[in-house]
């Protein structure tokens, strides 16, 4: 005797019948992965645009901790001299600083001029060469 309660089980499917699910079982497959990675992805976007926020929060605090730090080099010095020339003196140096770094970055940014990926191009041709078969 068998069960009232029990489920009725699905009749056995051919071989070909399975056969042919495939196509819709992959495809349902390949959708349910796109959409475990947009889940994933949405999750580590807010996570990383939450933290690029609280640094830029940071940021922000450290500059102006760095203004009032020279506002307190500027009052220190005031001590040993006018304040007027105090606040030269730190606005020389500060004027120092900033020419040397936009020096230093201007050589930097000439070594990456022209923004051509060379290498990777000179790459490329060697390879479509060796698909077409031409040697160079």
């Amino acid at each position: 005797m068998t069960d009232p309660t029990s489920t009725p089980r699905p009749p056995k499917r051919s071989l070909f019948e399975l056969i042919a699910d495939v196509p819709r079982l992959v495809s349902e497959l390949v959708t349910a992965e796109i959409e475990q990675l947009k889940a994933e992805m949405f999750a580590k976007f807010k996570a990383l645009g939450l933290g690029a926020g609280l640094i830029a929060g940071a940021i922000v605090v450290v500059l102006f901790m760095v203004g009032v730090l020279l506002t307190s080099a500027v009052l220190a010095l005031s001590l040993v001299m006018p304040g007027w020339a105090a606040a030269l003196v730190v606005a020389g140096v500060l004027l120092i600083i900033a020419a040397i770094l936009a020096l230093i970055g201007y050589r930097v940014m000439k070594k990456g001029t022209p923004p051509v990926p060379e290498k990777t191009i000179e790459s490329v041709k060697s390879d479509l060469d060796v698909i077409r078969g031409v040697n160079r």
